[in-house]
């Protein structure tokens, strides 16, 4: 009997007023007799699980309840609170505090690992907390949700099925159904505005597993050869890695980029200043030539 199953189990009893047994097993593909036993082990291990029968039955456990601490090893209960310190870093609310306060915490946190603070926040906290918890509430809701997107395309009214809520790239984003493009597409949530759970529920459909996609910027077809002065070599292995690096005969940084269009890497590009210079291909070169011009004549005097 694996922990891991009973510690789940236990986490899904104190989240829900009420779980059955056949949504148990078949969360953790395991047969009705396998739930019983375990919820039998929790039930000796001293925590008030309370079973009804019939229609409308299922499984609860005992309202104000807190998981005694020695079900879990110091190793394990400390893995389980700095992942939830980190989502406190972007909730507005106190849930996740006091789901810590289930585990026999308190105000003894001698238990987590203080050496290990992990902050899920950007700069504006406001900016992404609020639209968390709308989100969240529409997912469990099957509700779906609209806003108005901006992007490098312009900006969009929305309207999508949520699915997820993925913090990826180092930036938190919600994936679902968009009901305007009929595809799964993924948004920004700094990048929403006016958000708002419309009510509507979401269709009935069979939903592909999300696949996070490790390179961001490989969608597109477009290719550019960039050399980088020595002194953003930094910047260049903190956001690509160093297998990324690439000299040239001069020994000289010249790497090979794959982006998702033009305009955007043109903006990447210039985050370099003058340490940075496209060498191929020309009409790039030509077309981001014509656009440091046009830059410099806002700044003729």
């Amino acid at each position: 009997m694996k922990i891991d199953k009973l510690v789940g189990i236990l986490s899904i009893l104190l989240q829900k007023e009420k779980v059955t047994v056949h949504e148990l097993a078949e969360l953790y593909e395991v047969s009705d007799r396998t739930i019983y036993r375990y919820i039998d082990t929790l039930g000796m291990a001293g925590i008030p699980i309370f079973s009804k029968r019939g229609n409308g039955g299922g499984f609860s456990i005992m309202e104000g309840y807190k998981i005694d601490r020695t079900l879990l090893s110091s190793k394990e209960m400390r893995a389980v609170l700095d992942g939830l310190r980190s989502l406190d870093s972007v909730s507005n609310t106190n849930y996740y505090s006091r789901l810590m306060e289930k585990f026999s915490i308190g105000s003894s946190m001698s238990v987590t690992n203080e050496n290990i603070i992990i902050d899920l926040s950007g700069w504006d906290k406001s900016a992404v907390a609020d639209k968390i918890e709308i989100i969240k509430t529409a997912i469990e809701n099957k509700d779906k949700i609209s806003f108005e997107y901006h992007s490098p395309n312009g900006d969009s009214s929305r309207v999508i099925e949520p699915y997820h809520i993925i913090y990826q790239w180092s930036g938190w984003y919600v994936w679902g159904f968009c009901t305007d493009k009929q595809d799964y597409r993924m948004f920004k949530l700094t990048r929403m505005t006016d958000l708002k759970n419309t009510g509507e529920k979401c269709e009935k459909r069979e939903i592909p597993a999300y696949v996070p996609d490790k390179l961001l910027h490989t969608d597109g077809e477009i290719t550019a050869v960039v050399r980088f002065d020595d002194s953003v070599k930094w910047r260049l292995i903190d956001e690509f890695g160093i297998d990324f690096i690439k000299y040239n005969k001069n020994d000289e940084i010249e790497v090979t980029f794959t982006w998702s269009d033009v305009p955007s890497f043109f903006r990447y590009i210039l985050t370099f200043g003058d340490n940075a210079e496209i060498i191929s291909p020309t009409e790039y070169r030509e077309q981001f030539a014509e656009l440091l011009k046009k830059i410099s004549k806002k700044y003729e005097i």
